[in-house]
């Protein structure tokens, strides 16, 4: 049994003067980083800085393209045609690869944001566009999708190396997709309910959902959220409790 696992963060969601999350403590628990990309937050100067923070950390780096959506960071769906959802992706893509470039550093993976996540997650057109633009762009990119997703049948098609991730702090629901935010139960809250929820979800082999199913799924990657306030000691409570386990927490590029 491979015991190894990888835990990603988005991250680099400051933007100008505002400051959104605790990046540099972050990275020191975390394997892998998902950097905003302009388009729901970041700038610029906030992913050439997480790059460098990075790579310091040796955490490996990827894209995390959203709509262009800064108001409501990301988390708003938006009708696009293939043409404009392909172009895009491409774009913040390929801004991430020369701030990287220009930083000594490379882009290993790619993970959707928000809403341009969830729509894909239950669209296989939408899926597929994504997926094989990334595979256009660079067939080496890891596609970051959540488990149980269309997006990670689309990336599998595509021929890209596809790392399946749960999240640590959302509650699922019995079709393997995320209880929406606007739900009661969509959020699991603290670092030790976070734990527990991964956890549980590792010793099922698949999904657990809030009413208790579970869906049968590898498990590659756990994703806590770098605007949680719980962020830092949710990461940390879970990077011990897994090494505890046996697991060994690993970049996402040396993973899949």
């Amino acid at each position: 049994m491979d015991k190894r696992i990888n835990i990603n963060a988005d991250m680099g969601e400051s933007f100008g003067a505002w400051t959104m999350g605790n990046d540099a403590a972050l990275l020191q628990i975390v394997r892998s980083a998902n950097i905003a990309c302009g388009f729901h937050a970041g700038d610029p100067q906030h992913m050439s800085q997480t790059l460098t923070l990075a790579a310091a950390a040796g955490v490996s780096v990827g894209a995390h393209p959203s709509f262009a959506d800064l108001q409501g960071f990301g988390r708003r769906p938006m009708k696009l045609s293939n043409k404009e959802l392909a172009a895009i992706v491409a774009y913040q893509l390929g801004a991430l690869q020369a701030l990287a470039l220009a930083n000594g550093t490379r882009v290993t993976h790619l993970k959707p944001h928000g809403a341009m996540s969830n729509l894909s997650c239950n669209d296989i057109e939408m899926a597929t566009v994504i997926a094989q633009t990334v595979a256009r762009v660079d067939k080496s990119l890891v596609l970051l999708a959540p488990a149980c997703s269309c997006l990670a049948q689309a990336g599998q098609a595509a021929g890209l190396r596809v790392a399946l991730e749960v999240f640590a702090d959302r509650a699922y629901q019995d079709d393997g997709q995320l209880v929406p935010r606007s739900q009661p139960h969509a959020m699991v809250h603290g670092a030790s309910e976070s734990t527990q929820h991964v956890l549980a979800m590792l010793e099922a082999g698949g999904i657990v959902t809030y009413t208790g199913q579970v869906l049968p799924t590898e498990i590659h990657s756990i994703c806590v959220h770098g605007d949680n306030p719980h962020a830092i000691d949710s990461a940390m409570a879970l990077r011990d409790a897994l090494v505890e386990k046996g697991y060994a927490v690993t970049p996402l590029d040396q993973l899949v």
